[in-house]
């Protein structure tokens, strides 16, 4: 199967990695294309056998599944530019969320869906978002599902919670980050230690705590549970993210929503379908 990908900016590029690097796709087998060359070429430098194109229409003509990796506000543009050159056989997916599935049906004449990708992928993990088209034939579901599960783990989800699934496998590893960088600052500042080896030591424990999770062995509450003892030293720090953090989460979900919302409604100008 020939695939390719326009757009090779950061999640472009992951996909193209993870898709390779697990076997997935072999490179020779592989187009891409990107507006700004360098990005592409450096891939091309890595992966020779992999075609680099002069133009997404190119890419597209060439493969029988095509990922479009472009920004929201991108995407109208290389769609109309796709769409006269596309046939019924072949199938577009986009990895952007604030854009559906029934909108890329209204343009395309060919078989849609939508992969979210997160940067965990990079390592065959995490989850990748699927949705499908209404008119995705099952061949093209299972193709998507099986790639999606190579590198991940695929989930189907429905369009009214992409945003906030988003946010979770997508978002959720900076928004994690951003608070063991804290947590690391924190321990920097109010103690002896040195910032080389209180990261060290929180990044060995958030990949320990990964390993027992993926075990099954704990669950996130069960593991709280194994670790604050009544009364003793983790109970202390508990009871501070009892006082302190509040709803600051739901804070985080309404500013992402109330983000998506302003895409949804500058896509909609150009879309004739609403999402």
């Amino acid at each position: 199967m020939k695939v390719a990908v326009i757009g090779t900016g950061n999640m472009g590029t992951i996909l193209i990695e993870a898709f390779i690097l697990s076997d997935s796709v072999l490179a020779k087998n592989m187009n891409i294309y990107n507006r700004t060359q360098p990005k592409a070429q450096a891939i091309k430098a890595k992966y020779p056998n992999i075609h680099l194109c002069s133009s997404e229409i190119e890419a597209a003509q060439n493969s029988e599944l095509i990922f479009v990796c472009v920004k929201p506000g991108e995407m109208h543009t290389v769609l109309s530019k796709l769409a006269e050159h596309l046939y019924a056989d072949q199938c577009v997916v986009s990895i952007t969320s604030p854009i559906s599935v029934a909108q890329l049906e209204e343009m395309l004449p060919c078989n849609t869906a939508r992969l979210i990708p997160s940067i965990t992928n990079k390592v065959f993990s995490g989850v990748s978002l699927l949705s499908f088209g209404e008119n995705c034939s099952n061949k093209w579901r299972e193709a998507i599902r099986q790639l999606a599960s190579n590198i991940s783990e695929a989930i189907e989800i429905d369009n009214n919670i992409t945003r906030i699934s988003s946010d979770i496998v997508s978002c959720g590893p900076a928004f994690f980050s951003y608070l063991a960088q804290a947590f690391i600052n924190a321990a920097v500042e109010e103690t002896k230690i040195d910032p080389n080896t209180a990261t060290v030591l929180t990044e060995k424990m958030l990949i320990g705590l990964g390993d027992l999770l993926r075990s099954g062995q704990y669950t996130l509450p069960t593991l709280q549970e194994k670790v604050c003892v009544k009364g003793g030293i983790t109970g202390e720090g508990i009871k501070v993210f009892e006082q302190e953090l509040g709803d600051v989460f739901n804070r985080v979900f309404l500013a992402t929503h109330e983000k998506f919302g302003d895409e949804i409604t500058k896509l909609e100008k150009q879309f004739e379908h609403k999402y």
